[in-house]
């Protein structure tokens, strides 16, 4: 059976110390697999105590990177490109720590960042990209591990909003991250999608289309989970959804209205559906 898992934003953010210490025996007793923890800041929480809390649980995690202002690695100053190279390498070294296998987000520019690009200066933009991401993916392949891209919405970037726009702007040993979120507002298929992108997938967040608890919404999951086995995906599905009661991600997210009866219900309602594919 394919392991599950849930982000800590569904409760919390930022991430800290004793935030995971409070959640993370939660989640192994609701019956979770993996842990999905946000690296939002270098040092808001220790990956070694991390890593000794997760053990004793019998958690496993994942590690998931943040791109607010002033993290960018296209259209930005030498130095800005150079500080959000090294955060990346940090969370690369977080995921070694924590034993996780990929470091996924939109590992391209900040959230919320749009501009108008002709063909041209998409052409150019995808060319930097896969300039200054490739030494972090070869940072992250010498460590065993993979480094995941998600497109976004096109109402939080212009930059990669399908599958297919990752496949033409990543280096070719750089996988994808994917978001049944952003799949159902971009893609014609979101099946078809998956299937595009194949062995590339390094991980995969579901909710529902509302960004509450996946299931009883229109998205077709059973033949996503299906596509899913057919590209090879061998990862968890991990529930992403966020807290209300951190302004700024919830206007990030445009969390406006609860999404369910409470937090905790996103992640164990989300988690039985998921059981029955």
């Amino acid at each position: 059976m394919r392991s599950l898992g849930v982000n800590t934003w569904v409760w919390a953010s930022p991430l800290t110390d004793t935030v995971l210490e409070k959640l993370a025996p939660r989640v192994a007793d609701w019956g979770f697999d993996v842990i999905e923890l946000p690296v939002e800041r270098p040092g808001d929480w220790d990956p070694d105590r991390a890593a000794e809390l997760l053990a004793g649980l019998g958690l496993a995690a994942s590690i998931v990177l943040v791109m607010p202002p002033g993290r960018e690695l296209v259209a930005a100053s030498a130095g800005t490109i150079r500080d959000t190279q090294d955060y990346l390498r940090h969370c690369v070294d977080v995921a070694v720590t924590l034993g996780a296998p990929a470091v996924s987000g939109p590992a391209y520019a900040s959230v919320g960042r749009t501009w108008k690009l002709d063909a041209g200066e998409r052409t150019a933009v995808y060319a930097e990209l896969r300039e200054n991401l490739t030494p972090v993916v070869d940072h992250a392949a010498e460590r065993g591990v993979r480094i995941g891209v998600e497109p976004l919405n096109r109402y939080e970037t212009s930059l990669i909003n399908t599958v297919d726009q990752a496949l033409e702007a990543l280096p070719e040993h750089c996988g994808l991250a994917l978001d049944t979120y952003h799949l159902n507002i971009e893609e014609r298929s979101p099946v078809r999608a998956i299937r595009d992108a194949g062995s590339r997938i390094a991980h995969l967040q579901v909710c529902g289309t509302d960004r509450g608890a996946p299931g009883g919404d229109h998205f077709d999951l059973p033949g996503f989970a299906a596509a899913v086995d057919e590209a090879g995906y061998e990862g968890p599905l991990v529930i992403e959804s966020f807290t209300p009661d951190n302004a700024a991600i919830a206007t990030a997210a445009s969390m406006w209205r609860p999404l369910a009866a409470s937090q905790d219900a996103i992640a164990t309602d989300g988690l039985a559906f998921l059981r029955t594919l």
